[in-house]
């Protein structure tokens, strides 16, 4: 079972890693990270960076393609070479999904197009705008073949969903415990629709901060 993750500059590393961590315990798993070229992808901080060992013309039609956000989403979603293999690849898949404002990229591939689907809070509009699609507030969306999840943590709900679609809830159970998947967050914070306006603008201020 092929399972894409795609790569890109911009890109917020726990949207594919924590994804990764649950879906390469899959029976047969074959995971490959992917981008234009091969190489190392970097966040926007520059700091951290993880490797692509194939390029997108080398895995035309993975099983489930998995593609992430991050900073650098919203020019991916307008990069023809990235959006058409998006599509290309969705047409044969078993599994498209997106973690953050990956959706954005799904979005430019035409894929969502009169779907529900979400993403990180602070693209929800855009993907009504701009890409057709019904955005709601859950954490992960499922309609089809089409998951989508909200921001960065996100993720590794949607791949234990996908792994129990896939091999059953027995499975992604034992996973979650694998991965000691069981969140007690400190604080109450992380839902924008109850954070106060002030925490809201304090994110956007230090996000564009290390924009490049």
């Amino acid at each position: 079972m092929e399972i894409a993750f795609l790569l890109f500059d911009g890109i917020t590393h726990l949207d594919a890693v924590g994804p990764y961590a649950v879906l390469q315990n899959l029976p047969e798993a074959d995971v490959k990270f992917v981008a234009k070229q091969t190489g190392t992808y970097r966040d926007k901080s520059g700091m951290l960076g993880v490797e692509a060992d194939y390029t997108l013309a080398q895995v035309p039609h993975p099983d489930i393609l998995v593609v992430p956000g991050g900073g650098g989403a919203d020019a991916a979603a307008e990069d023809a070479d990235v959006t058409d293999w998006v599509a290309q690849c969705h047409q044969s898949s078993r599994w498209t999904t997106s973690v953050c404002t990956g959706a954005l990229i799904l979005g430019g591939a035409g894929v969502l197009k009169g779907l529900p689907a979400t993403t990180h809070w602070r693209a929800m509009q855009a993907l009504a705008d701009k890409y057709s699609a019904t955005p709601t507030t859950e954490r992960v969306v499922r309609d089809g073949k089409v998951i989508t999840a909200a921001g960065v943590s996100s993720g590794i709900d949607m791949a234990l969903t996908l792994a129990a679609l896939e091999a059953g809830d027995e499975v992604a159970k034992t996973i979650q415990l694998g991965i000691e998947y069981a969140p007690e967050p400190p604080f109450d914070a992380g839902d924008f629709t109850t954070a106060p306006a002030d925490r809201v603008e304090r994110w956007r201020a230090g996000l564009n901060k290390i924009k490049r």
